[in-house]
């Protein structure tokens, strides 16, 4: 067993965490991650309304009796989302942690702080970290340049932006971006973090409720199928490259604007690629890590998999280095 404090903070038996995904963090999923002892996180924004999340909540509470919880991505928006009811019902759900993602969380920490939810939030800059840990927060989640979605703009690879806030967070951290193996557990680890977020990994696997074709797609993909789209917009986001997405990067780089693109992008044709298995039918996440997914598994088998060989690396070939 690998034991970190983030283990200790966040009640999971192992250091791994599934982060919340749109239209792919639902019960299924987020339960086996919770069975196999990691940290799984039911998207909020996937349910179309407070009311579906709460039936989403008391649906994986009959798949699961350990610990999991709800992402609140919370982003700027003509028509926003009714951001506090989500979070009203993930407090009076009872669910111990909740993911925060995109602004500045400081809104919502009162009520779940005064609920004893937990709060880990994710970042994709030290600063933000760093002024996360000031509001308060329990855990940091930061991002890498090689995650799937919004990597930010400052374009700082793991390898560097973890041990750099490492040196600045005192509170548990877990990696995010590029982590898939027990390679990546252990030099996240070695970096400072506490533990690892896997998004795209977790995609492919049996229980991920995303069809086939795109879970074979990330199993056949290489680290150099992805596309960044919106980098003219500032808004960067890291997607599988299709047709769509490179007409989405022709467009733009030849000065289109986000209109122009609008219909491409639209959620509920991504939301239809995860459906039918229409791999150019829209666009849909996925990180680098894809370079390195061989085989679609139980979530069970890939955490134990990823904790035993873990375990090994550090006991077996780094000790070795010592000799």
């Amino acid at each position: 067993m690998l034991r970190t404090r983030f283990c200790e903070v966040f009640g999971v038996e192992h250091p791994i965490v599934q982060g919340g995904m749109q239209w792919v963090g639902r019960a299924e999923l987020v339960s086996a991650v919770a069975n196999a002892g990691a940290l799984g996180f039911l998207t909020a924004l996937t349910q179309p309304t407070p009311e579906d999340l709460a039936k989403e909540i008391a649906r994986c509470r009959e798949l699961t009796d350990r610990p999991f919880g709800v992402n609140l991505t919370i982003l700027p928006s003509i028509n926003p989302p009714p951001y506090a009811e989500y979070r009203d019902v993930i407090v009076e759900s009872g669910v111990p942690v909740v993911e925060t993602a995109g602004f500045n969380p400081a809104e919502h920490l009162p009520a779940f702080q005064g609920a004893g939810v937990k709060v880990l939030h994710k970042c994709t800059s030290v600063r933000h970290a760093v002024k996360a840990q000031e509001l308060g927060v329990d855990g940091i989640s930061i991002d890498g340049f090689e995650c799937a979605g919004h990597p930010g703009e400052d374009d700082i690879p793991g390898l560097v932006l973890i041990p750099a806030a490492a040196d600045k967070i005192t509170i548990p951290m877990i990696a995010s971006g590029g982590f898939g193996d027990a390679r990546g557990l252990v030099a996240a680890l070695a970096l400072g973090a506490d533990g690892i977020n896997m998004g795209t990994r977790f995609v492919a696997t049996q229980e991920a409720q995303v069809h086939d074709n795109v879970k074979r797609r990330m199993v056949e993909a290489t680290e150099r199928d992805t596309e960044l789209i919106f980098r003219p917009l500032r808004n960067t986001a890291r997607v599988a490259r299709n047709a769509v997405s490179q007409e989405v990067v022709k467009i733009l780089d030849a000065g289109g604007k986000f209109e122009d693109v609008r219909d491409l992008v639209a959620g509920v044709r991504g939301r239809q690629v995860l459906e039918t298995g229409d791999l150019d039918l829209g666009i849909w996440t996925a990180g680098l890590v894809q370079g390195i997914i061989r085989d679609i598994p139980a979530v069970a088998e890939l955490v134990t998999r990823i904790v035993t060989e873990a375990r090994e690396l550090i006991s077996g070939r780094l000790a070795g280095v010592l000799n």
